[in-house]
C-alpha cells in the first residue's frame, strides 16, 4: 500500500511540473573561448544552480547548431529557446537594431551604454512584436579595420574585397569602393587565406579570435563604433517556466549583462596587445583615414536617422541629452 501511495505521489508531482524540467538549446555564433561565449557558460551555470536543475540550457558554440543569420529565426521558431545574435545584423529587418553600428556615433564604452539605455525599450518592444524577449546585451570591443597592405586614407580601400557582418559594414564597403564579402567568424581565417577577403572591419576579439596575424599584418584601432550582441529567450518558452524559475532567468541575466560589459573593457586592451605580441603592426588610423571615416560617419549617421524615422529621432535625443 505504502509503495502504491508513493507512485501516485511521485505521479501527481510529475503532473504538477514540481519535477518539470525545462530543456534548452542555445545556438551562439562565436567559438567557446571568446568572452562572450565564456560569459554565456556562466549565465547558463547561474542558471542551472539557482533553478536547482530546473533549467538545463545546452550551448552551442561556434555556429554548429545554426549559422549566425539563422539564430534569430531559429529562436523565434521555436528550433531553438534561446539565442545570442549580433543586434545590428539584423538591421535590414528594423533600423532601430542598427544604431550602434553607425560610425562615430558611440564609440567609448559609456557612451554605448547610454545610447543602449535610449534605444532598448524600442528593442525590446520589437523583439516582443516577435514573440521574443531580450535577457541581456554584451558589448563588442571597439571596431578598427584589419588588412593586408597598409592604409593611409579611404582611397587605400579602393578595390579591397572587405568582410562585412552587417549592412552598416557592407555600407562603408560601398562608400570606399571596397567590394563586400559576407562571412561569418567561423569560416574568416580561411577566407583570408584563400585571398576571399583581404579586409575586415571587427574588434580586437574577433582578431584574437581568428589569428588574424596568421593571414594579415595590419589593424588600424578606429574606435569607429562599440556594437553589441543580445542574448534573447522565446517568449513561449520564458513563459512556460514556473515564477522562481523565471526570476533565477533574469536576475542570472542581468549579472551576465554587467559582468559581460566590464570584461569586454578590460579584455580589449589585452586582444590588441596579443596581437602586437604576434607580429601585427597596431597603430592609431592616421589623421587623413580618420578624417575620410568621420565624412563617411556623418553621411551614414544621416541616412539612419531618415531611415528609423520618429523612434530614431527619439533614441538621438535621448541620447545626445
Amino acid at each position: 500500500m505504502k509503495i502504491v501511495k508513493a507512485a501516485a505521489t511521485i505521479a501527481a508531482m510529475a503532473c504538477s511540473g514540481a519535477w518539470a524540467q525545462a530543456k534548452w538549446d542555445m545556438p551562439t555564433p562565436y567559438p567557446a573561448t571568446n568572452f562572450h561565449t565564456e560569459n554565456i557558460t556562466q549565465f547558463v551555470a547561474d542558471v542551472d544552480k539557482a533553478t536547482g536543475g530546473k533549467v538545463k540550457i545546452t550551448v552551442h558554440a561556434n555556429a554548429s547548431l545554426f549559422k549566425a543569420n539563422e539564430i534569430k529565426r531559429a529562436v523565434q521558431g521555436g528550433q531553438a529557446q534561446i539565442g545570442e545574435i549580433l543586434l545590428s545584423g539584423y538591421s535590414n529587418e528594423d533600423p532601430i537594431f542598427g544604431v550602434d553600428s553607425v560610425p562615430f556615433l558611440a564609440t567609448s564604452y559609456a557612451d554605448a551604454r547610454k545610447l543602449w539605455q535610449a534605444s532598448k525599450k524600442a528593442t525590446e518592444d520589437r523583439f516582443a512584436k516577435q514573440g521574443l524577449m531580450i535577457l541581456y546585451s554584451v558589448a563588442w570591443p571597439p571596431q578598427g579595420i584589419y588588412s593586408s597592405k597598409p592604409i593611409n586614407s579611404v582611397a587605400d580601400m579602393k578595390g579591397l574585397k572587405m568582410r562585412t557582418y552587417n549592412p552598416y559594414t557592407s555600407r562603408i564597403a560601398e562608400l570606399v569602393g571596397a567590394q563586400p564579402v559576407t562571412i561569418q567568424v567561423a569560416e574568416l581565417a580561411q577566407a583570408f587565406a584563400t585571398g576571399a577577403v583581404n579586409a575586415n572591419i571587427t574588434s580586437g576579439a574577433t582578431g584574437y579570435d581568428t589569428k588574424a596575424w596568421e593571414v594579415v599584418k595590419y589593424y588600424y584601432d578606429t574606435q569607429a563604433w562599440v556594437p553589441k550582441n543580445v542574448v534573447f529567450v522565446n517568449r513561449k518558452a520564458f513563459d512556460a517556466l514556473d515564477k522562481a524559475s523565471q526570476d533565477a532567468v533574469l536576475k542570472a541575466a542581468a549579472a551576465a549583462e554587467e559582468r559581460g560589459w566590464k570584461t569586454s573593457e578590460e579584455k580589449n586592451g589585452w586582444y590588441l596587445d596579443q596581437l602586437k605580441k604576434n607580429g601585427m603592426t597596431v597603430a592609431p588610423p592616421s589623421p587623413q583615414l580618420k578624417g575620410d571615416f568621420q565624412k563617411i560617419g556623418q553621411t551614414m549617421a544621416d541616412e539612419w536617422a531618415k531611415n528609423a524615422g520618429a523612434d530614431g529621432k527619439a533614441i538621438l535625443d535621448a541620447y545626445r541629452k
